[in-house]
């Protein structure tokens, strides 16, 4: 890439969009050169090298096949990405090997120090569950972090050779025990006035250990897409995970 990285945002008029449109103006190495949003023609993306994909889980794998399909990279903050849909992505890539794509749970730098130290956690409790909280605007649950989160401490509980997460209810009509991802039991809550949060509660004879992470605005989320935007070109194909270029 050039020392200046020209950037596209596709779902720029949202919440998350927005905020990334302001923080690539304010970047003193990045150029915006494209705002994209539902019904738009992508066409060249702007002339970008990179775009930012922050739409809706129906959309985002046809916007990601375009920027692949033209060469351009991509960081994908959009949820929805399950095993089938990355599958399909690597396969594009196979066709585009200088291309890189990160598709990322969570932005937030304090996210994923919780999802880092949660799976450190994971071997030494035999109970785990994880509970997630996003405004009601949100469309589908759980979140990404948090099944990111709840696959994390499930390769931690294998590789350490823990069994299922111990529970006794055999009864529960209403899905009050929540759902099971991965075998972690994951709860979301949908509250008017929050952001982004999630706690990961730990349980052993005589102690727990609960792990928190709060993000009050969107604006936390931006140092991260930065630094995607940033490291994507040195990452060809897919990157599931911003904690890859951290180091985490």
């Amino acid at each position: 890439m050039s020392e200046r990285i020209a950037v596209a945002v596709i779902g720029a008029s949202g919440r998350m969009g927005s905020q990334a449109c302001q923080a690539v103006d304010d970047a003193d190495d990045l150029d915006l050169v494209g705002r994209f949003d539902a019904g738009d023609d992508l066409g060249d993306l702007g002339g970008a090298q990179v775009a930012v994909e922050l739409t809706v889980p129906d959309a985002s794998p046809s916007n990601i096949a375009h920027c692949v399909e033209r060469g351009v990279h991509a960081v994908v903050g959009t949820t929805g990405w399950n095993d089938e849909r990355l599958a399909a992505l690597r396969d594009q890539l196979a066709a585009q090997p200088e291309v890189g794509v990160l598709i990322a749970p969570n932005f937030a730098i304090g996210a994923l120090l919780m999802m880092s130290f949660a799976q450190q956690a994971a071997r030494f409790y035999e109970s785990v569950e994880v509970v997630e909280t996003h405004h009601p605007d949100k469309v589908d649950a759980p979140s990404g972090t948090a099944a990111r989160t709840a696959a994390l401490i499930a390769d931690a509980r294998r590789e350490a050779g823990l069994g299922d997460v111990p529970d006794a209810t055999t009864s529960d009509p209403d899905g009050a025990r929540g759902a099971r991802v991965d075998g972690v039991p994951v709860h979301a809550l949908r509250l008017r006035g929050r952001v982004a949060h999630q706690e990961v509660a730990f349980g052993g004879v005589g102690e727990a250990l609960t792990i928190r992470h709060d993000s009050f605005d969107r604006v936390s989320f931006m140092p991260g897409v930065l630094t995607g935007v940033r490291r994507v070109g040195e990452h060809p194909g897919l990157t599931v995970g911003l904690e890859h270029f951290l180091g985490l």
